[in-house]
């Protein structure tokens, strides 16, 4: 739930400005403030950016440049987070037809994915993260790829991280939304594409499939991250959030 602030701070400011209050009581409201105001900032959170290219509906999509930020989960899980972003971003946009544009809910988190012509970005975000911008940062890193790469990417015949700088910068920039609000003056297509929301990724999934089935078969997936999807689904949960 996003906090509430205002109401806090208001009080905060009528506190402290009391000649009453002592210095060290001062210093202690200060020091609370100060952590729910970084609570707050760290509410809107950018987990995941990646490019890939999409093969058609039954082969696998390659991966043309990725980067996570998986600091905020217990140490000892992170590999596994790394890896199921890779099968879930591989997952969707393997399911997101050219000109498609689609939200796949799961739990607290939120991937956004569009696919232009064939070349798809996709970005994990937290419920708190306004779609709007997280499609601005599909958009800019997607550009940002063409401009570079052109239209080689349509070769590639495996995964690939020389592009990985794109995705590791637009990672590293956009944690703040508001960055990626100042894109939508030049991206005004994003109003002429309906997006696909999704509460649950087997909805994505098409009619007799299981994501279950899908968890065994992946090559991004290690044992060990099998065997963590599968003990977080018992306890329905993703994962811990440090």
């Amino acid at each position: 739930m996003e906090p509430t602030l205002e109401p806090h701070g208001t009080r905060l400011l009528d506190w402290t400005s009391s000649s009453s209050v002592s210095h060290e009581d001062r210093a202690s409201c200060h020091r609370r403030s100060h952590v729910h105001t970084c609570a707050w900032k760290r509410a809107m959170r950018l987990t995941s950016v990646a490019v890939l290219k999409w093969n058609g509906e039954n082969q696998d999509p390659f991966f043309l440049a990725a980067a996570n930020d998986v600091s905020n989960f217990g140490f000892f899980q992170r590999q596994s987070v790394r890896e199921m972003l890779s099968f879930v971003s591989r997952t969707v946009v393997k399911r997101t037809l050219p000109g498609q544009r689609q939200s796949v809910q799961h739990e607290e988190y939120v991937c956004h994915v569009h696919n232009k012509d064939g070349l798809a970005g996709i970005v994990f975000v937290d419920r708190e993260y306004p779609s709007r911008s997280a499609f601005c940062v599909v958009n800019a890193v997607l550009g940002q790829f063409l401009e570079k790469f052109g239209n080689a990417w349509r070769t590639v015949t495996e995964d690939q991280s020389n592009a990985n700088d794109i995705a590791e910068q637009a990672l590293a920039k956009y944690q703040d939304p508001s960055q990626a609000d100042k894109l939508l003056k030049v991206q005004r297509e994003l109003d002429e594409t309906k997006v696909i929301l999704h509460q649950t990724i087997d909805s994505v999934l098409q009619r007799g499939e299981k994501l279950d089935n899908l968890v065994d078969k992946s090559t991004d997936l290690s044992m060990a991250s099998q065997i963590f999807y599968k003990q977080a689904k018992k306890q329905n949960q993703c994962c811990t959030i440090q």
